[in-house]
């Protein structure tokens, strides 16, 4: 339902129009003077203002000029008396829409006004796009469809109980309006879900834009966000509309918000109160209607605790809170996802059918993928582009051993304690074993019990032992063991599993 602000000194006439537009389905919005009319643009952001040309106090020509200030998108009709056509004239070349001669029937202010609206509709979409196109899309995010393709459910490939724990959550948030911070690794797809989520709200018809927060200087950030004056800055020779402004009935990402300054973080945080900001350069309040969707790679409570970001903005970001696993933690989600890759992939190269072969599958899931679902779609497209042979039109199936150097040379080596096998004693006395990592125990060595006789047992029992020294502490055991607590974490999983180790480790 479209709205239009009619403003008109004169009670009779501004109530006249006011009931056509009603009659036609319109929401019809009365001011009676210039000032008045300023006011309903900045808070209640109307499709269409039709105004009076002469009324006392601000005319509808300096009227016109104001509303420019506010929304250069925004058309302005403009009602004259015979006599004043000229005038109506003039101001159709300062940016008026079209002008409507006294007395007018009902049908002719229907169709310029519907004129009017379509008009400026076309113009926003067009501002929409063209900010889409110009930060290609923020970043990859993990991305698993092109450009332009719909993102709904069906888009969050996996059916881990660690992904349909993420669907599930996705599925909750979508119909709020709350604001949603999903957090996790890099490349785990958090823009996949933000998309997601977009799709899945009564906001999907609305635009869906994106600011990658840690690509952009604070000056260049503040611009994009809020938007200019012209004159605000060296450069600003035009208004320009910011990414608030041109979500407005839609959806924001912020993407990487844990990379803002702290002069940002505050404006950001009186946007999310108030629902309300003005232009760089401009002393107008401009109200907005959009749902806020952050993502953060950092431990944003840490973050906090270090005093490098604001504890009001964390609690007003995190209402609705997504964690997304790493890819390590959903490893049974990789053949369904290369899978899905592939078949993407090789559909838009031109390719024949790419399937993996049941070693190639053993050895993915075998990876630690410190790069997560970003990771594993590059290895896919690497896989596809390189494996050509023949036809272009001939299925392909990739080999474990085409992947494994692609895999090797991206896995950091593990740093295993230095061990120092002894003889074998004599006597039932614990074997000691010095440790080489970057922080050792108090004594310098771990004490193995007998028994422990092959060095995975070796490996187990000094991790065990390390452990329970530092009372299952993990980044103090991997320091004093010299392995990342990345790697410390799988090998417990492993054991555990295994029923090696105790559960409570």
């Amino acid at each position: 339902m479209s709205t239009v602000l009619v403003v008109d000194d004169k009670e009779m006439m501004r109530d006249s129009v006011c009931s056509v537009l009603r009659r036609a389905g319109m929401t019809a919005l009365a001011a009676t003077n210039g000032a008045e009319a300023l006011e309903r643009v900045a808070l209640q952001r109307p499709d269409a203002v039709v105004s009076d040309l002469k009324m006392p106090g601000m005319t509808g020509v300096e009227l016109l000029a104001q509303v420019r200030k506010i929304d250069e998108e925004l058309p302005v009709v403009l009602m004259t008396a015979f006599g004043s056509v000229q005038t109506a004239v003039e101001a159709m070349k300062l940016g008026a829409f079209d002008y409507l001669t006294k007395p007018f029937e009902g049908d002719e202010l229907l169709i310029c006004v519907k004129r009017a609206i379509q008009h400026a509709k076309l113009r926003r979409e067009n501002a929409v796009l063209r900010a889409q196109g110009s930060q290609a899309e923020v970043e990859a995010s993990g991305r698993i469809v092109t450009q332009g393709e719909a993102f709904g459910l069906d888009r969050l490939v996996g059916a881990s109980p660690a992904m349909r724990s993420v669907k599930a959550q996705v599925q909750a948030v979508a119909d709020s309006h709350g604001t949603v911070l999903i957090v996790g690794e890099s490349g785990t797809g958090k823009e996949v879900v933000a998309r997601a989520i977009h799709e899945l709200s009564p906001r999907r018809t609305g635009p869906f834009l994106a600011v990658n927060c840690a690509a952009l200087s604070e000056t260049l950030l503040e611009s994009e966000l809020f938007g200019h004056e012209k004159g605000a800055f060296t450069g600003a020779d035009k208004m320009r509309k910011g990414r608030f402004e041109l979500a407005h009935g839609g959806t924001l990402l912020l993407d990487e918000v844990s990379e803002v300054s702290p002069a940002i973080q505050a404006k950001l945080l009186r946007v999310l109160q108030e629902r309300a900001f003005e232009r760089v350069g401009s002393s107008q309040t401009i109200s907005i209607d959009v749902r806020v969707l952050a993502t953060s790679n950092r431990d944003l409570p840490k973050a906090v605790a270090a005093g490098d970001f604001r504890q009001d903005l964390f609690f007003r970001l995190n209402v609705l809170p997504i964690h997304l696993p790493a890819l390590c933690d959903k490893i049974e989600d990789v053949p369904v996802l290369a899978e899905t890759f592939l078949g993407q992939i090789a559909r838009r190269e031109g390719r024949g059918r790419v399937r993996l072969e049941p070693a190639a599958v053993e050895l993915l899931c075998g990876y630690e993928w410190p790069g997560n679902v970003r990771e594993l779609q590059n290895v896919c497209e690497r896989a596809v582009v390189l494996s050509a042979s023949g036809s272009r039109h001939d299925d392909v199936v990739i080999r474990r051993e085409m992947l494994e150097p692609w895999l090797a040379w991206q896995t950091k080596p593990v740093q295993r304690p230095a061990v120092v096998i002894e003889p074998a004693p004599r006597v039932e006395e614990p074997v000691a074993v010095a440790v080489g990592g970057p922080a050792v125990l108090e004594d310098g060595a771990i004490t193995f019990a007998p028994g422990a006789t092959t060095l995975d047992d070796m490996e187990r029992n000094a991790i065990v032992r390390t452990l329970e020294r530092y009372d299952g502490h993990r980044q103090k055991s991997a320091d004093a063991l010299g392995i990342g607590v990345r790697t410390l974490g799988i090998k417990l999983k492993k054991w555990k599993d295994e029923r090696l180790v105790p559960e409570d480790l």
